[in-house]
């Protein structure tokens, strides 16, 4: 019996990345596409799967890891549907809508789910029971996976939203969320950085004030993670984590924090093997993307 092909989505904030790959995870086919509105992606989307379905066999199931926020309540009637999202054109949108025509059925969860997903199977995450995978890019997300199970409530996780000490005097900047204005996302993410700052923080040359002003964001984040999930590992990924020093300043900054309350062998001194970076590099959400797909196909 042929091995059944997997179709997947990895949605994020600046880019589209498509597959199709066998059930073990080999690609077989992948492209990029900018984020623009529903109206340009979505055909392009389609157009990509209808032409490698026709090459390589039907698809069996589609694996959806997207930026939000989006409902991923399988019982919810709004399954796989954009809703307070920022990004113009989105609010309203809904993914089984390009892929509802090829007969698969879809499993959609988030970005960062998706990749904490990847990194628990091939990545930096492996051997854990409990992992939580934030990226720092163009926002700012947590997914925290259980056992190979995505964690939620009545919805995703909203880690960037979070708001943090703020000391205006060490820093004015006023936020750049447009809910909250100084949450994590608007005052550490990428675009609260160039606004503040005019350049990225690898663009500026990592100055070590400026370092250290973001790692004291995404410290107290890291922080709270431990206390609230007690993962056995977190990994920070996203564009603003490249930044040279941040994700050392990151540790140091945790390990002040947790203060000597929580002592347990995954608490490694300095952080080094619990505060990482990605096992899997850019490959981590499409990874799990892959994994959602094979678990939609088994439905």
């Amino acid at each position: 019996m042929a091995e059944r092909l997997i179709g997947a989505i990895e949605a994020g904030g600046t880019k589209f990345v498509l597959a199709l790959a066998r059930e073990d995870g080999t690609l077989l086919e992948q492209a990029r596409i900018e984020t623009r509105t529903p109206d340009h992606c979505f055909p392009e989307v389609a157009d990509f799967f209808r032409q490698t379905a026709a090459t390589h066999g039907p698809i069996a199931g589609f694996g959806v890891a997207s930026f939000g926020p989006i409902d991923i309540d399988p019982a919810s009637p709004s399954y796989g549907t954009f809703t307070t999202t920022p990004k113009p054109g989105w609010a309203g949108a809904r993914f089984q809508d390009v892929l509802g025509a090829f007969g698969a059925p879809v499993v959609v969860d988030t970005d960062v789910n998706g990749a904490a997903l990847g990194e628990w199977l091939q990545g930096a995450g492996q051997g854990c029971n409990t992992l939580a995978y934030t990226t720092v890019g163009t926002g700012i997300g947590t997914g925290v996976v259980r056992l190979g199970k995505p964690l939620m409530g009545f919805s995703h996780y909203e880690s960037g939203h979070i708001t943090p000490p703020h000391d205006r005097s060490l820093d004015p900047f006023a936020g750049s969320c447009p809910y909250h204005g100084d949450c994590l996302e608007g005052l550490a993410a990428g675009p609260a950085i160039e606004k503040r700052w005019g350049q990225s923080l690898s663009q500026l040359g990592s100055p070590p004030e400026k370092v250290e002003l973001i790692a004291s964001y995404i410290a107290h984040l890291a922080a709270s993670l431990v206390l609230l999930h007690m993962p056995d590992r977190l990994i920070f990924g996203g564009g603003v984590m490249k930044a040279p020093g941040l994700l050392q300043a990151v540790r140091r900054l945790t390990e002040q924090k947790l203060g000597g309350y929580v002592r347990a062998p995954q608490l490694d001194p300095g952080l080094e093997q619990y505060i990482v970076a990605p096992g899997l590099g850019d490959l981590a959400g499409i990874t799990g993307a892959i994994e959602l797909g094979r678990i939609a196909a088994d439905q």
